[in-house]
């Protein structure tokens, strides 16, 4: 049989070990990756970015590659599922394109008056350039545990190594609507509006996705503005969280 001595001492270990366990227990405590995120400074992130023109620009499409930089401004604000903070963000993407279809137009020289006069030639096809967000205006939506969702307003300008998009001509038989006086701008400006959300795989590592409405519009710097009232752009990405 086991002695008092004995049990007493089973008694007290087991206790002791019970303590030490529950003490354990209540140091650990689980924080979601969104609620480590909402505390972080940084965000910084990689995306390729698709997408389609809409309206009178189905036959446009779009191939972008870039990089995001956010700063967190804010700590969280509000309850509930409007619960978030505020974001200030820029995007930069050296990778632009445009695919748009081919037309004839005519190169008329200076002085010309009449149509035989010109040259035909064709515009439109692959347009390249670079495009820069500087403003992005961004509302974080932190009462998830995974999932961020996000709202944002933004606006961009956008460069290309040709003027976009392309203008046919208005009147073939009217020069003085054709060649320069039918060019737009290799400068565009970009204002925006879209969702989107970061998945957090692991603790301040998120797979994000979003959805665009990107209106692009030379504000009139070239001869014409025909832009792209709007186009419908997704992107997907990888973001980092300091």
């Amino acid at each position: 049989m086991l002695s008092k001595r004995m049990i007493r001492w089973s008694v007290g270990a087991v206790m002791l070990s019970a303590g030490l366990l529950a003490g354990a227990q209540t140091t650990v405590v689980a924080v979601s990756p969104v609620a480590e995120a909402a505390k972080a400074n940084w965000e910084y992130g990689v995306l390729f970015q698709g997408g389609v023109g809409l309206e009178e620009r189905t036959n446009f499409s779009f191939l972008l590659a870039g990089a995001h930089l956010g700063r967190v401004l804010t700590p969280e604000l509000g309850t509930g599922l409007l619960k978030g903070n505020f974001e200030y963000a820029v995007e930069v993407f050296p990778l632009w394109q445009s695919y748009t279809p081919k037309f004839p137009r005519l190169n008329c020289p200076t002085g010309a008056t009449v149509a035989s006069q010109c040259r035909e030639t064709t515009t439109g096809g692959t347009y390249r350039g670079v495009s820069i967000t500087p403003i992005i205006l961004r509302w974080n939506l932190t009462h998830g545990e995974r999932f961020m969702p996000w709202v944002q307003a933004a606006g961009g300008m956008l460069y290309t190594t040709r003027k976009y998009p392309g203008v046919g001509d208005l009147d073939p038989t009217d020069p003085t609507q054709t060649g320069p006086a039918a060019d737009t701008s290799v400068w565009n400006f970009t204002p925006q509006g879209g969702i989107g959300a970061h998945y957090f795989i692991k603790p301040k590592r998120s797979v994000d996705m979003s959805v665009n409405a990107v209106h692009i519009s030379s504000a009139s710097l070239g001869d014409k503005n025909p832009g792209v009232n709007v186009s419908l752009q997704m992107s997907v990405g990888y973001s980092w969280w300091k």
